[in-house]
């Protein structure tokens, strides 16, 4: 019993430490622009997966004999991967370069869409998960901001009780997060949200 504890233990931790290794990978090489849009490769993310967890596995969701759900003579198709003995589900419309929804797909819009989904549902896992956040680095990197100076900084802004109060403690807390996309986004969203009660 002992045994079995210690085991499941090594396997949490290993699992976190892929994750955390997973959520901190720079896929910036590996991605283009479409339509606005940035697309991470398949085929890259899909060998990244492998190397993680070599027992890593995806499966296209059917609805009966087709590969797609018909959404109003539209489609959306269902990709689930699992890594580390965890599934994760992830939709996507299939979409044409305007990002609009196609009437009566081809084959090849059905596949284009189920490898993006897949990419998609890897992200679920952490691989590339920035990129769906609107961020232009994945967690941590290219920042050497200190969490617990920014979490005092977040409580400070949260804390204030006046607008001027608040305009001091979101000037300090900006300024802190350096060039850092995350924490500037968190900063913003704590300021928008004490602003907003404040009022």
């Amino acid at each position: 019993m002992i045994k079995e504890k210690a085991f499941e233990i090594g396997v949490l931790v290993d699992r976190k430490e892929a994750i955390n290794k997973l959520l901190s990978t720079n896929v910036n090489e590996h991605t283009e622009k479409k339509g606005g849009l940035t697309y991470l490769s398949w085929a890259w993310a899909w060998a990244e997966a492998l190397k993680a967890d070599e027992d890593a596995t995806f499966k296209v969701e059917m609805f009966g004999d087709k590969c797609f759900m018909d959404i109003n003579g539209t489609a959306m198709v269902f990709v689930t991967v699992t890594m580390f003995r965890k599934p994760m589900t992830c939709q996507l419309p299939v979409m044409d370069f305007r990002n609009k929804a196609i009437l009566n797909p081809d084959a090849f819009a059905v596949n284009t869409a189920i490898m993006r989904c897949m990419t998609k549902a890897l992200a679920l896992h952490g691989l590339g998960m920035y990129i769906y956040a609107g961020d232009d680095l994945p967690q941590g990197e290219g920042s050497d901001v200190d969490v617990n100076v920014m979490i005092d900084h977040l409580a400070a802004i949260d804390a204030a009780s006046t607008l001027e109060e608040l305009k001091d403690a979101y000037a300090t807390a900006y300024s802190a997060c350096g060039v850092d996309k995350g924490w500037q986004k968190k900063v913003i969203d704590a300021k928008d949200k004490r602003k907003g009660a404040l009022k």
